[in-house]
Order: structure tokens, then C-alpha cells, then sequence
């Protein structure tokens, strides 16, 4: 999953970026709403997070230009501004949630899942199955036929999204867009080096994670 961050503030931006890297996300920063406005129409987002008060173009602006433009990710305003009024006007500017400042990173990160939820009509399971393989959300724990295996952060990243997309096909782009905080150069290596990484450690018998030459990576059901 990858998130947009629009937030001036350097330690909330700091707060709030390194937490959800730490839940697996992918982020994207961007500490004013012009910068903001070139990722969001750069790239593609599970959901993104704006502070109603940006230098520039402000937050309620950004969105209803994004919105105009037919953006529709999600939307978590940010604001020390905490009046009925002020939560209407960002839900009017085509915000889908309102957190004020201060705010609790467990509250923002359960926010930004329910949105997910929402977008994508699905209910966020806390295990992944695919065959011998389980992926827990919650604890960030993987077994394979009931042996707990050890994984970086960027290879329990991978491994949740090929299991989230177990039986299809994803290019390294994908991977890429999801797993990595900004765009790679698509010829880089680092998906390679990874995926060979991950598969042994969760395919050692090479029957479960195959590469299509040329096309990208496949994780099979079974």
C-alpha cells in the first residue's frame, strides 16, 4: 500500500511518515501543496494524508483540485483547527476523514485502514493464507508450514503484496510503486536482488514464487 504525506510541520511530517513506513506502507512526502499536487497526479494511492494548512496552495484547495481531476483515494485532512465548521468545510472539500492535532498515531493509522477498507468495498483480513505460507498482519509474523521465518521489513513488504495478489501477475513497476517509498528507474536490479531474498527464505523448493522472464513475478495459490 502507498501513501501520499502533504504536511509542512517537520515533526509531525517525521511522526507521521516513520510510523507508517514501520506498518509497511510506502511513503511519499511532500512538505507543501504544490509538491503535493505533482506526486498525486505522479503516481497512483492507496489513500493520502494533507494538513488543511499548507504554505501555497493549502490542503482544502489541493483536494478539490485532485477531487476535480478525478482523484479519488482517499483523504485524511490534518488540522489544529478543531470546529464543526472547519470538519464540514474539509468534508466538503472532498476530504473522507478529519483527525485534529494533536492526534495519536494508533487513532491516524486505524483511520487511514478504514479508508482503505471502504475504497477498495473489502474488510481488511489480519492473515494472509496462500498454501503452507501465513502472513499476520497484526503481530507481522510469517510461517511456513508452521516454522516462524524471520524477514526485513522490505521482504515482509514484498511478500504481504504478492500474497495480496497471489495467482497474478506483477511487474516490477508494481512492486516498485508498492514497496518502495518513490519511482526507481524500472531497469534498476533492486526487485531482483529482493525477490531472491524473499524466495529463500519462503520458497527454498523454488515451486511457490516464479519469475516470468520479462513480464514480472507471480506468488501461486497453490
Amino acid at each position: 500500500m502507498r501513501i501520499l504525506v502533504v504536511e509542512d510541520d517537520p515533526k509531525i511530517a517525521s511522526f507521521v511518515v516513520n510510523g507508517l513506513r514501520q506498518s509497511g506502507f510506502a511513503v511519499d512526502h511532500a512538505a507543501e501543496g504544490i509538491q503535493g499536487s505533482f506526486l498525486a497526479r505522479s503516481a497512483t494511492y492507496d489513500a493520502a494524508v494533507v494538513d488543511v494548512m499548507l504554505p501555497g496552495v493549502d490542503g482544502l484547495s489541493l483536494v478539490r483540485r485532485l477531487r476535480s481531476e478525478g482523484k479519488q483515494m482517499p483523504v485524511l485532512f490534518l488540522s489544529a483547527r478543531a470546529t464543526v465548521e472547519d470538519r464540514v468545510a474539509g468534508l466538503q472539500a472532498g476530504g473522507d476523514d478529519y483527525l485534529t492535532k494533536p492526534f495519536a498515531f494508533s487513532e491516524l493509522l486505524a483511520r487511514i485502514q478504514a479508508q482503505i477498507r471502504r475504497a477498495t468495498h473489502a474488510v481488511e483480513p489480519t492473515r494472509l493464507t496462500v498454501g503452507d505460507l501465513t502472513l499476520d498482519l497484526v503481530t507481522r509474523e510469517v510461517h511456513l508450514q508452521g516454522v516462524l521465518v524471520e524477514l526485513q521489513p522490505r521482504e515482509f513488504s514484498l511478500l504481504e503484496y504478492l500474497m495480496r495478489n497471489a495467482g497474478r501477475t506483477v511487474t516490477k513497476t508494481m512492486i516498485l510503486e508498492h514497496v518502495w517509498d518513490y519511482s526507481f528507474d524500472p531497469q534498476t536490479n533492486v526487485v531482483d536482488v529482493l525477490v531472491h531474498r524473499l524466495r529463500a527464505k519462503v520458497d527454498p523448493d523454488k515451486t511457490r514464487l516464479n519469475t516470468l522472464r520479462g513480464v514480472g513475478y507471480v506468488l501461486r495459490k497453490s
